[in-house]
């Protein structure tokens, strides 16, 4: 059986809102060693197919990442997609089910709607907040309806109702960007909501434009005006349009809540009665900055229970959802004894067991109800969000029963693709927290933490944390369409990336008077590289180039020479522990973190040029790498070319890891690392930079037991530590909690920031076994490093190609190992040290394809094997290792499914 199934247009399906449409497929068959030969692809205006205005006919093997080249679309159309692979001349699948996609409004033109605002505008609350209002409008249909479009935007955040139902599942619209530049608008079908006589209502918010943001108390940074947009298309059945804009003839009303501030909270007053205060009125405001939706929105991804609900040392009745999330509480009315009710949120108790919110800082983080007497009623907020564990409730009676809450949980609708899990409860949990933590900071743009006075886009963050996010999700629209704001904000400041994206810092964070800094800004070059790497889509290089370009010709010109980096404030090693007690900034110099990481973005840049073909740009930028290295290597390294001025871990990963040091020094260096972290009695004490990378160098090098006993450590500093403390996402610091149960600090101490959770990159590698080996996944590596303390383990990943899957079980020295490898892929199958390889081999005949084949699970013949090899190290898309012993067997496989039985030794 072979067949095209989970056809997509830009990763969704059936979706509203699609400009540049890029189609993908998986090809399923229960058949081995399948490869797609030819495709054909069409679009058209109807699902039929009678009407075909694309018919797309290509020998290839590619079935992800196929843009559209047909003929100019047309707005506000709906386009049907169907494909169908050949495998051979004679063998060709059934057509896919059918997807469709739509386009929305593509013009400044084609809006017929006025951005307007309110009135009357009213201040509520401590702070002086502007109260939400609604706009309203009522309209008639003049027919029967077929057809029924909304497009909408605002500045703020818009919650849209007609005839009372909320249109669509989304939250926080129209997202947040630099406002200054682009605003997204969102297509919504409403054909369903539409009756003879219709009430629109839409209900505006401060949000990101103009509510609280970062850590300056300070509010209003893209305007004061929250202003909105909307056009309703009704089409009849006879073919006629209505068209209905937002202008001055709608009213404006207030309604139940008084204010919503993402930091604060919002306060609900449930006895208000909705009421008209007048008309909106317009807004002179440009159109020329709407742009279509890009990427997922935030929805609600799932809901918990509370686990318990008790009195602590205070007297405060505390709510314990059991997990550290994002989003909101929702309680009944049932148990509520005042009429007033207060949820406050925390994240951590103290260490006498009392509520604590200290370190959110300023955000109060704090919803008020004012409830009416209906005891059925459920609350919950619209306009705010929260990280939290804890709630400390007020306004409840002692007989108030967890059955009352729920925890809604809010994220950006990235689908979860890969998965991993161990026989070791503690890995477990750690892997528990490195998805949580990515659910709570993916929250419509990458933030660096979901609770405090912040909520920002961090770059550095992002950046070292993006192979383990696009491991675990399909991030890859999500984060395109963040680092569009990227560009506009270099070209602000002569090409540097700034600290956060989109920039409301502009220089300022406090304590440090800074535009950008290393591993910051080399954002604009790690991300795009990633997503190239995890999702194959070319596009990203092609649409981020310049910004990457104008990133590295940034720094080229800042050191005392084109091949340094010098100068200028450096955050480095970004809370590592080798510093003074409560620094921020760890102790590896910070001209050798700026010029490795200048080092690392020039080669990705060339890297880049040769893959978009600009080889004159290739050359030039590879040339400067070449340059950088030497330069690197005169200033910080000693004459026997492999040890580092720094005397730091971090000053040791990042040359080995970015290729820095000789390859002939590079195992010496890593020695003197190995060294560094046995005198610290073999735990680690790296900081943002240094830790995504530790694991990697010291298993690449030979050290692959120390690194395992990083990751098993439970005393402090390790990943184990958070966890054996209660930890159910990462933490911002190694010992957020130390260990006398005080906290590190209240001043910047998060317990839900995933920068800690890159040892996800290398525990999918390592432990579950898969790597990339070509860009998209199309061939990769199944490389398992088996280990005692965890025994087995399972890892997923989800390709575009579909599900690859590494299963092993070590017991006593039997291992077995199940694989499978998706149709139209390969992969390099390593077998960890078989105790009798020629066993192995007596089956192995070597041909000229060089492919294997296995029946009943037992090796045929067709396998390619590599003896006696150091490392085999991989094509110019990933050149990481993989390291092979003697008693290692590797071999090539085509698609299916396998499993493998032997002794080890």
């Amino acid at each position: 059986m072979i067949k095209v199934s989970n056809l997509r247009c830009n990763d969704t399906k059936n979706e509203i809102g699609i400009v540049d449409p890029i189609f993908s497929w998986v090809l399923e068959s229960n058949e081995r060693f399948v490869k797609q030969r030819k495709y054909q692809l069409q679009v058209s205006m109807d699902e039929t197919f009678s009407s075909v205005i694309w018919n797309y006919t290509r020998y290839s093997e590619e079935t992800t990442n196929i843009h559209f080249s047909g003929p100019q679309l047309e707005a506000k159309t709906r386009y049907y997609v169907r494909v169908k692979s050949w495998i051979s001349k004679n063998v060709c699948t059934d057509w896919s089910e059918p997807i469709f996609f739509e386009t929305p409004i593509f013009s400044e033109d084609e809006w017929h709607a006025d951005w307007i605002r309110p009135d009357k505008i009213e201040l509520t609350g401590d702070k002086r907040y502007r109260r939400p209002y609604i706009a309203e409008k009522k309209f008639q249909a003049k027919g029967t309806v077929t057809k029924a479009r909304i497009y909408v935007s605002c500045l703020g955040l818009y919650e849209v109702k007609i005839n009372d139902t909320k249109i669509s599942h989304d939250y926080f619209r129209p997202g947040f960007t630099d406002y200054y530049y682009r605003v997204q608008f969102q297509s919504y079908d409403i054909t369903k909501l539409i009756k003879a006589n219709n009430k629109i209502s839409i209900t505006v918010g401060e949000g990101w434009y103009s509510g609280y943001l970062a850590f300056q108390g300070r509010k209003d940074y893209f305007g004061n005006i929250n202003a909105v947009i909307a056009q309703i298309e009704l089409t009849y059945d006879d073919g006629k349009i209505d068209i209905l804009g937002t202008d001055e003839t709608w009213a404006q009303s207030f309604g139940k809540i008084m204010y919503a501030d993402l930091y604060n909270g919002e306060f609900y007053d449930d006895n208000q009665i909705e009421k008209n205060v007048g008309h909106m009125i317009d807004y002179p405001y440009t159109k020329k900055t709407l742009i279509p939706q890009e990427g997922p929105s935030v929805v609600k991804v799932s809901e918990i229970n509370p686990v318990n609900i008790f009195r602590d040392h205070n007297n405060d009745l505390v709510l314990d959802m059991g997990q550290n999330m994002v989003g909101w509480l929702t309680f009944k009315n049932t148990h509520v004894s005042a009429e007033k009710v207060v949820l406050q949120h925390g994240e951590v108790l103290d260490k006498d067991g009392n509520f604590y919110n200290a370190n959110l800082r300023s955000a109060k983080a704090k919803d008020t109800y004012i409830v009416s007497g209906n005891k059925e009623k459920i609350y919950q907020p619209h306009f705010t969000f929260h990280g939290f564990r804890y709630v400390k409730l007020e306004g409840f009676s002692d007989d108030v029963e967890l059955s009352d809450f729920k925890g809604i949980v809010l994220s950006s609708n990235n689908d979860q693709i890969g998965e991993f899990r161990t026989g070791n409860r503690l890995i477990n949990q750690l892997q528990s927290n490195i998805v949580w933590g990515e659910r709570s900071n993916f929250f419509d743009i990458p933030t660096d933490c979901p609770q405090r006075d912040e909520r920002l886009g961090w770059t550095a963050d992002a950046q070292i944390f993006m192979p383990t996010a696009s491991f675990n999700m399909n991030v890859d629209t999500n984060i395109k369409r963040w680092l569009k704001d990227f560009k506009p904000e270099q070209d602000e400041q002569d090409g540097a990336v700034p600290l956060v994206v989109p920039d409301i810092l502009k220089g300022d964070s406090g304590d440090i008077i800074a535009n950008t800094t290393s591993g910051w800004g080399d954002a604009a070059t790690v991300i795009p590289w990633v997503l190239y790497e995890y999702f194959g889509d070319v596009s990203v290089l092609s649409q981020q180039y310049e910004s990457m370009k104008n990133w590295v010709d940034y720094v080229r010109r800042q050191g005392t020479s084109e091949y340094l980096w010098d100068t200028d404030l450096q955050l480095a090693d970004w809370v590592a522990l080798d510093s003074p007690e409560d620094s921020y900034h760890g102790a590896t110099d910070g001209g050798l973190v700026a010029t490795a990481y200048f080092a690392h973005s020039t080669d990705i840049l060339a890297k880049s040029a040769k893959v978009l073909g600009n080889m004159t740009d290739y050359e030039e930028y590879q040339q400067l790498f070449v340059n950088i290295k030497k330069s690197f290597q005169a200033h910080y390294l000693e004459s026997d070319g492999f040890t580092v001025s720094s005397k730091t871990q971090t000053a040791y990963i990042l040359p080995v890891y970015f290729d820095l040091i000789d390859e002939e020094k590079k195992q010496a260096a890593v020695d003197q690392l190995a060294k560094l972290i046995h005198e610290n009695n073999d735990h680690l004490n790296t900081g943002f930079l240094g830790t995504p990378y530790i694991s990697h160098v010291l298993s690449n090098y030979g050290y692959e037991d120390l690194a395992y006993r990083l990751l098993f450590n439970e005393d402090f500093p390790s990943w184990l530590y958070q966890v054996k403390h209660g930890a159910t996402t990462m933490w911002e610091h190694w010992d957020g909690i130390k260990t006398d149960g005080s906290f590190w600090s209240a001043d910047m101490n998060s317990f839900n920031h995933y920068a800690y959770g890159s040892i996800g990159d290398w525990m999918y590698q390592n432990i579950g076994g898969i790597r990339l080996k070509r860009p998209g996944f199309k061939k990769f590596i199944i490389a398992p490093k088996p280990n005692k303390k965890i025994g087995k383990a399972t890892c997923t990943f989800n390709s575009k190609h579909g599900k690859i899957k590494s299963s092993w079980k070590l017991t006593d020295s039997k291992f077995s190992l199940t694989i499978n490898i998706p149709a139209n892929t390969e992969a390099l199958v390593i077998l960890p040290k078989p105790k009798d390889k020629e066993a192995v081999k007596k089956s192995v005949i070597k041909v000229s394809d060089g492919k294997a084949y296995f029946t009943n699970g037992k090796v045929k013949p067709d396998v390619i094997t590599f003896d006696n090899l150091d490392f085999i190290k991989t094509d110019h898309f990933d050149e990481r290792k993989v390291i092979v012993s003697e008693y290692d067997l590797g071999f090539e496989l085509g698609s299916g499914k396998f499993h493998f039985e032997y002794k080890m030794n």
